[in-house]
């Protein structure tokens, strides 16, 4: 039993947990202003709020409803674009008309309830963290300057006091309801954790609703989010522990993180739309086993181990040593990745991610590579590089660290080390590219990891 609020009311279904959102607001409670569009979480037509009780507050984040289990609605807040129609237009509704942000109108509802979703996650409203926070959504009609026209006319409104829920209310951003769901979500029971030996598991469904979503809903899988302890970022000594139900947001987001790796937040900018990083899971990425995967690309150069549970008990493994072919892990189908570790960077190491895509944003790359060092007078004392795109798996550079190792950094060296490399992946041709346009871009983004961090040791021209 699935329980949960629906925009203003109480929703309790017996729905399979596997189906998706979408289709259940479209076709069971038909509310048709969440829009079907590309079914791959691209598009934003589908956005929907989704609210969780946090303490006192209920914290709001934009998903895909294309790509999101039923089942993880229970005991949460669905907020669709009917559910921010009060008596008339709101605020941000009317910016929206006076502004012509909107035209043939398919796209609309996934802009106002993403624009809506900003205003109640802000606490200092600005204009390039707005628009930035309307990335996954796709308008064909209007250009897209009379939707930041809109966000432009909204600002004024907080020239005084944060946007909180009261506030909102009383602007007219929000229906006057919001003010009373963290109490009713706090009167819906928690599910009982699942501990069947599944087969199939689904965390942020983000890559398995867009490969076989039809199969998906058949398949009797569990769903990650029902395992609690398959969550939270932790440093422990001098590990940081990443759940494996840990979002790629709560990644970006985190503090112990950006203490760290503060370049990280950045870096994850490129791994999809703010919807999709509020649902794709760290473990799941891993587990996709995709070559050209962004968290086991980073992963890698970080030393990453894999924590896996097992009816046979606990282990920990070195993530390059998780991958055996294409899509073939090193476990059993129903042994669980519970974690993903790495020792926490030292002060003054170096670190840089690298991504080529056909776009910037919120595409999957054609190739990929991550760099890590410590590095004393110009000498490498520890290094580790990965590699995507350029071999059946997510590849660790293993030659080209052996040769790297202890060595000073100059031309000649990068130059040795980066032929190393080039012996060491297998890319093929695919739509991506060829397989040597593959390696040149291999061999330049490894180059462009010394121009970045070492520019006082490298001479770029002499390089390249």
């Amino acid at each position: 039993m699935i329980e949960f609020i629906l925009n203003d009311k109480l929703v309790i279904s017996v729905s399979p947990p596997t189906n998706v959102l979408l289709d259940f607001l479209r076709k069971e409670r038909k509310l048709i202003g969440t829009k079907e569009g590309c079914r791959e979480g691209d598009c934003g037509a589908c956005t929907i709020l989704l609210g969780e009780a946090v303490g006192n507050k209920v914290k709001y984040k934009t998903v895909n409803s294309c790509l999101m289990p039923l089942g993880d609605v229970h005991g949460k807040h669905v907020v669709t674009i009917e559910g921010l129609t009060g008596s008339g237009l709101t605020k941000i509704q009317e910016s929206m008309v006076n502004e012509g942000g909107t035209q043939c109108g398919f796209c609309t509802p996934g802009f106002i309830v993403s624009l809506t979703g900003y205003f109640l996650n802000t606490s200092s409203p600005d204009y390039n963290d707005a628009v930035d926070y309307l990335g996954g959504n796709i308008c064909r009609c209007t250009g897209y300057s009379g939707i930041k026209r809109a966000v432009e006319q909204l600002l004024p409104y907080f020239k005084t006091g944060k946007p909180d829920t009261g506030k909102l209310i009383s602007l007219e951003f929000i229906p006057a309801y919001f003010s009373g769901i963290n109490k009713q979500l706090k009167n819906i029971k928690p599910q009982k954790t699942d501990n069947n030996k599944s087969k199939s598991y689904i965390a942020g469904g983000t890559d398995l609703y867009v490969q076989k979503w039809e199969a998906m809903i058949s398949s009797g899988a569990s769903l990650i989010s029902e395992k609690n302890n398959l969550h939270g970022i932790s440093l422990k000594g001098k590990k940081i522990i990443l759940g494996a139900a840990v979002t790629i947001e709560e990644i970006r987001q985190s503090e112990i993180i950006q203490k760290f790796i503060p370049e990280w937040k950045n870096y994850l900018n490129l791994f999809g739309s703010l919807p999709i990083r509020n649902r794709a899971t760290v473990g799941g990425n891993l587990v996709n086993a995709s070559p050209i995967g962004d968290m086991p690309n980073i992963l890698l150069a970080l030393d990453g181990e894999v924590h896996i549970a097992s009816s046979s008990g606990k282990k920990v493994m070195p993530l390059k040593n998780f991958y055996k072919g294409y899509k073939q892990l090193n476990k059993k189908d129903t042994d669980i990745v519970e974690a993903i570790s790495f020792t926490a960077p030292v002060k003054k190491s170096f670190f840089n991610y690298e991504k080529v895509s056909k776009r910037t944003y919120l595409d999957i790359a054609s190739v990929n590579s991550s760099f890590y060092a410590e590095v004393k007078n110009g000498k490498i004392t520890s290094i580790n590089i990965s590699a995507g795109g350029v071999a059946p798996v997510p590849l660790y550079l293993s030659g080209m660290c052996t040769y790297l190792h202890n060595k000073q950094i100059t031309n000649e060296t990068v130059k040795e080390a980066v032929s190393v490399a080039l012996k060491e992946i297998a890319p093929i041709s695919d739509a991506r590219g060829t397989a040597e346009y593959k390696k040149l871009l291999l061999r330049q983004l490894l180059y462009i990891h010394f121009i970045k961090l070492f520019p006082e040791l490298i001479n770029a021209e002499n390089l390249l």
